[in-house]
């Protein structure tokens, strides 16, 4: 069994960049090349940094790089929305698993710095 699987941070993320990846196929062709695939790279680069810091013994510099991820998926996500390229339901949806996600990466930030 990976080390992974005992972080839920990285369980919680893998689900969403699921959830995330099944969406942006769905956003409008014109966009898959440009602004749903930004959305994608983010989502599975979160994915890789949650990874890296499970697996490093330096893991500031990563969380504060998911951080950094998240807040942009945030403004692509609302940009996503307001284009009507997701519903507002899926919209809330995905607020909501960014902002538990940014908890969980929070809690784990402040932890390294005790």
């Amino acid at each position: 069994m990976s080390k992974t699987h005992n972080y839920p941070v990285f369980e919680h993320w893998y689900k969403t960049t699921d959830w995330i990846m099944q969406t942006s196929e769905k956003m409008p062709k014109n966009t898959r090349f440009s602004f749903s695939n930004r959305i994608l790279n983010l989502a599975l680069d979160n994915l890789d940094l949650i990874t890296q810091a499970i697996y490093t013994k330096q893991k500031r510099h990563f969380l504060l790089k998911i951080n950094m991820n998240l807040e942009r998926l945030r403004i692509f996500m609302r940009l996503a929305k307001d284009r009507k390229y997701i519903s507002i339901k899926q919209y809330e949806y995905i607020a909501i698993q960014i902002n538990e996600n940014g908890k969980m990466i929070g809690g784990w930030l402040k932890n390294e710095n005790t």
